[in-house]
């Protein structure tokens, strides 16, 4: 059973996170995607993976998510890429850490660079996202949904069995969070994870992470009959594979 903290971040502010602790060691840190939480398979199967091979964890629920505090729409990427920062900063502290980041959570880790790229040594991206609510959500709007949205502030959109409230203050603070026009020169191992039956995200989004990275060793997997979460047997083990990869590279 996975032991669950919450670290408390202001008064009414608590942040519930997964970590594996050792001193001066190799940290994973793993961020998970829009809506989602640290109760899934992907952040599951990579704690006990660190666990097992005696590397530091964290994974960390942004405020709105899962049962951290706060309320979803009034999130937004600014927020939420504070969170992990924070967090960071009062758990890795000043160890090295591979990034990992799932969809959204891609998008999160990018923003995390300009803050420490000197203990960022690796980067694994899974059906990444970057800049996903512009391309992917507000340019497919209609003009009656973009319409609603700004007098209502608020849009609930509906995607398979989920409904998603987009607010408009989370698509303006989306168009502030730009990341694929930056280039980071970091010599790090980079790679990206991508399922080809994504029907999500398209694959494009995880070539255009990798031409961020202008001196990195950068790799793109497709995973044939690949969703967009990559959490069944076949994703996962891959995942870990090529987490091993870039961890060997490392240490």
């Amino acid at each position: 059973m996975n032991k669950f903290k919450y670290l408390k971040i202001s008064n009414n502010k608590k942040i519930r996170y997964l970590s594996n602790n050792f001193h001066d060691k190799l940290y994973i840190v793993f961020l998970h995607g829009f809506m989602s939480d640290i109760e899934g398979e992907k952040p599951t199967a990579i704690y006990k993976f660190a666990k097992k091979n005696k590397l530091g964890f964290l994974a960390l629920e942004y405020s709105g998510h899962g049962k951290s505090s706060g309320k979803f729409a009034s999130g937004n990427i600014s927020k939420w890429s504070k969170d992990v920062e924070i967090s960071i900063k009062k758990i890795v502290k000043k160890n090295n850490f591979i990034l990992i980041g799932s969809s959204m959570g891609a998008w999160l880790g990018l923003n995390q660079f300009r803050i420490f790229k000197k203990q960022i040594k690796g980067f694994l991206g899974i059906g990444s996202a970057p800049e996903f609510l512009e391309n992917l959500i507000w340019k497919k709007f209609t003009k009656k949904m973009k319409v609603e949205m700004i007098k209502k502030g608020i849009y609930h959109l509906k995607h398979g069995n989920y409904e998603y409230p987009i607010s408009y203050q989370l698509i303006k603070d989306g168009r502030k969070n730009k990341v694929l026009n930056k280039k980071i020169t970091l010599k790090i191992k980079v790679t990206m994870i991508h399922g080809n039956k994504d029907e999500v995200v398209p694959q494009v989004y995880s070539k255009k992470v990798l031409k961020i990275f202008s001196k990195a060793k950068k790799k793109l997997i497709i995973i044939k009959n690949g969703n967009h979460s990559l959490s069944n047997k076949l994703g996962l083990k891959k995942i870990i594979i090529e987490l091993n990869k870039i961890i060997s590279n490392v240490i």
